[in-house]
């Protein structure tokens, strides 16, 4: 039996179909011929691409904005927006995205990592801290542009411009880039 799969064996590998006694089927085996690639395949693109990171058109500026109504405020035409409140006792900043009314990022005062280091949760210092802390956790979440719409006639506080130079020193941009249409 041992000698018929040997013979069998060397048919198909194209060697001799007698074979010696003491030969094994492992010495008849040869390695196996590499197709050679072809040009075409390795420059072709995948017609089924998928785009694996969703924010990646918002850093284009490509993505679709919402628009909303424009009599509607505050406006719905940006990609992440900012709102800052201010208390009698807290400061409270949050970030949120255009496609869900929860926010992506928050930071208050009435943390306790904020709380403990700050003599008065709603002054000028504690506008400061929450705009530093904000900015730091905005560049781990990889967001680096947002848009900040105060109301007018709370812009020109101190606390409110500390909030702003607080953010700006910690790398984020309150305004976001107009988008861009691609014609056909």
């Amino acid at each position: 039996m041992a000698l018929n799969v040997r013979v069998l064996l060397g048919k198909l590998q194209g060697c001799r179909p007698i074979l010696a006694a003491n030969q094994t089927a492992r010495c008849l085996s040869q390695a196996a011929s590499q197709p050679e690639p072809c040009a075409e395949e390795n420059e072709s693109v995948n017609p089924t691409f998928e785009n694996r990171n969703p924010r990646n058109l918002e850093q284009m500026a490509l993505a679709v904005k919402d628009r909303g109504w424009k009599t509607v405020w505050p406006h719905r035409e940006f990609y992440h927006r900012l709102e800052f409140i201010r208390t009698k006792n807290h400061v409270t900043a949050s970030v949120f995205s255009s496609s869900s009314p929860v926010p992506v990022l928050t930071c208050s005062t009435k943390e306790w990592a904020l709380k403990r280091d700050l003599h008065s949760t709603g002054c000028v210092a504690g506008c400061q801290a929450v705009g530093e802390v904000l900015a730091h956790r905005c560049h781990q979440a990889g967001i680096t542009r947002m848009l900040y719409r105060a109301i007018p006639w709370t812009y020109r506080s101190d606390a409110v411009q500390s909030f702003r130079t607080a953010l700006k020193e910690g790398g984020i941009t309150l305004s976001e880039p107009r988008r861009k249409y691609i014609g056909n």
